[in-house]
């Protein structure tokens, strides 16, 4: 990462660019098998013209992440874009406009929405480049399993991630990266309703994968997330939030442990807060590739608390931003069944069976994650409008 340019006019603002370029350096080496050159290494670049396929040469670096920093007026303006170092090519670039407040505050939003958007980025890239090449290795894989799971969560794309996963271990089983990815896999599988009889199974396996990462690498960020996953759906509501802040201690990005806190606050039936962990992931990641789900979480609270027209907004919110996900289209089924609307429900419920064929109204029943009497009253309105919307009882 190369010093991002101050194109204000103005020195003083040189301390807050720097500040931009210093943090962003820490928070992207915290990328899961992501390699960042030194502050004071890439510092000798600053203010000079430079080749970026000479700094990669130099630098033995796949890509340059360079960019700037404008004030103009009360707004701030950060451009940012990812080079390929071997080629020059442009990969990836975004801009940041912002009405100009507390700098620190800034500096700290624009370095968590880029770090966020980064590991996407870069984890699409790596996944390209490795499928390139006719040995990948254990890290190769690790990628394209890992852009796999970002494509949606699919069951197709699922499978074929693990499967992937898997065969990252065969090469390294010490690679705690595909590691904790298969423990993302089982418990995502268990837990959207994918299978019937081994949703349990599965959960109970990717709490034992993310236990034995945790003994391997105490401080991985993402495996107490993981752990946090597997508590919320296991009727630890209280652990999981604490596992979550873990989380959040180790990377203070992780927009996805804010996602978290909310969606086990709607578990535990405190479905009140939810929608302000969640807008707090939005702030620090509004394009995540997970956000689809986030808008889910926030959908099913409001219908815990019987606001049915908010919850129908948040769900065509995530249905928008990605339609393959069959659980959103039977939450949305049901809640339009709920506001009467029985031929768009029918509808919903029709394109969820389309994606899931073997989704029923019992799967769903016999995978409660939580025994909170709110959860559960919902949870029956639930049942009872799906049936409605035409889901079968199974």
């Amino acid at each position: 990462m190369l010093p991002f340019a101050n194109l204000s006019g103005d020195p003083e603002q040189e301390y807050f660019v720097d500040g931009v370029t210093e943090s962003l350096t820490t928070d992207l080496s915290r990328i899961s098998g992501s390699f960042v050159i030194g502050r004071h290494t890439a510092f000798t670049y600053k203010g000079k013209a430079v080749d970026l396929k000479q700094v990669g040469r130099e630098l033995n670096v796949r890509y340059v992440l360079e960019g700037s920093v404008q004030r103009g007026g009360d707004r701030l303006r950060v451009n940012a874009q990812l080079v390929d170092a071997g080629t020059g090519a442009h990969l990836w670039a975004d801009r940041f406009d912002k009405p100009l407040a507390n700098l620190f505050d800034m500096q700290d939003e624009i370095v968590s929405r880029l770090a966020n958007t980064l590991n996407a980025q870069l984890t699409e890239q790596e996944a390209r480049r490795s499928e390139q090449s006719p040995h990948p290795n254990s890290m190769d894989l690790y990628f394209q399993g890992k852009a796999l799971v970002y494509k949606g969560w699919s069951p197709e794309y699922l499978v074929q991630a693990r499967g992937i996963f898997e065969r990252a271990l065969a090469l390294d089983p010490k690679n705690v990266e595909a590691m904790v990815w298969t423990a993302a896999v089982d418990l995502i599988v268990g837990t959207t309703h994918f299978t019937d009889d081994r949703a349990t199974l599965l959960v109970a396996a990717a709490e034992a994968t993310v236990v034995k990462v945790l003994s391997l690498a105490p401080s991985h960020a993402f495996a107490h997330l993981m752990l946090g996953g597997v508590f919320i759906n296991t009727n630890r509501g209280a652990e999981a939030i604490a596992e979550c802040e873990r989380a959040l201690a180790l990377d203070h990005n992780s927009a996805e442990a804010h996602a978290l806190i909310g969606t086990a606050k709607h578990v535990m039936g405190r479905a009140a807060e939810t929608e302000a962990h969640i807008n707090e992931a939005l702030r620090l990641s509004p394009r995540d590739i997970f956000a689809p789900r986030w808008f889910l979480a926030v959908g099913m609270a409001k219908l815990q608390l019987n606001a049915d027209a908010e919850a129908l907004c948040w769900l065509r919110r995530s249905i928008e931003a990605n339609r393959n996900y069959p659980l959103t289209h039977f939450a949305l089924a049901a809640t339009l069944a709920l506001l009467g609307s029985l031929d768009e429900a029918r509808a919903a419920a029709k394109a969820g069976l389309a994606l899931l064929p073997s989704f029923t109204i019992r799967r769903y029943r016999n995978f409660a994650p939580s025994d909170s009497p709110a959860f559960l009253a919902m949870r029956e309105r639930l049942y009872h409008s799906m049936r409605m919307a035409g889901v079968p009882e199974g």
